[in-house]
């Protein structure tokens, strides 16, 4: 999909990746963006410092919580009315989550559940059909590289991720021949408020700047990719894991016990 004269909502766009993505998207020519974020103070002034940069005012911040699908159908309803068709819907909000398995009680289990898989399906309720009325249209969803490998730290960060992933999967399966196309971004490190702190338990190849990945972004879509890697180190790792799971596993049992001995201060 070319971006020129299209309209795309982003969700999560209050900063970081989703900010990046817009502004992006407005530089290839896109003819409006609606920010959504729970914060809409935050979303606002985003939207407001996007409007000031490209000249003009192309881009909308919306108050949406993406965990409450009635509020997604508005932002999808709201944003039909005011702008006419989406083309491009960016399911991107998301946050980090402490605790491993056992340890995570059931409240993130649910938080994280709700953000990073029911809101992508209340995404797809919401818009796919207005898309496909129209002819067609382009579901981005992000995920994580954590979804397609593992991030050791959480549990329910990682087990999500990987539904999220599997949820893209099925959107286009379920709906490519209805002119649907699905993207599932996937980085490790971002240059965000959800930056690991540190690089030394293995879970990044590098922080990358939230231009970078939306510049990967812009390219994945003309080309219409479902995997978008700002890290092309991660198609070689799922390459390794899909070839040889067990060695996959045995290796990232490796790594956790190496983080966790450098955590007690071992070397």
């Amino acid at each position: 999909m070319e971006l020129r004269d299209r309209v795309a909502v982003i969700t999560g766009g209050s900063g970081g990746i989703g900010r990046a993505l817009a502004r992006a998207f407005l530089d290839e020519g896109a003819r409006a963006v609606v920010l959504a974020d729970l914060d809409a103070g935050a979303v606002e002034a985003a939207a407001a410092e996007i409007n000031a940069a490209v000249g003009g005012r192309r881009c909308e911040g919306r108050a949406c919580d993406v965990t409450d699908e009635a509020q997604v159908a508005q932002l999808v309803e709201a944003t039909l009315e005011a702008t006419g068709p989406i083309d491009l819907f960016c399911s991107n909000a998301g946050s980090g989550a402490d605790g491993v398995l056992l340890d995570a009680p059931n409240e993130s289990w649910d938080q994280q559940w709700n953000l990073h898989v029911m809101a992508h399906l209340y995404a797809a309720r919401a818009v796919v059909p207005s898309m496909v009325a129209n002819g067609g249209g382009y579901l981005l969803n992000t995920a994580s590289a954590a979804g397609l490998l593992a991030a050791i730290g959480s549990g329910p960060y990682t087990v999500t991720k990987a539904a999220a992933v599997k949820l893209a999967e099925f959107l286009s399966i379920t709906h490519g021949d209805e002119g649907i196309r699905v993207s599932v971004l996937c980085p490790q490190g971002v240059n965000t408020a959800m930056a690991p702190r540190s690089l030394g338990d293995g879970q990044t190849d590098g922080i990358i700047e939230p231009e970078e990945l939306a510049r990967v972004t812009v390219e994945a879509i003309a080309e219409e990719r479902f995997h978008v890697l700002p890290h092309p180190e991660v198609a070689d790792y799922l390459k390794r894991k899909a070839d040889d799971p067990d060695r996959w596993l045995r290796g990232m049992r490796r790594l956790r016990a190496r983080s966790l001995d450098l955590a007690d201060g071992g070397s």
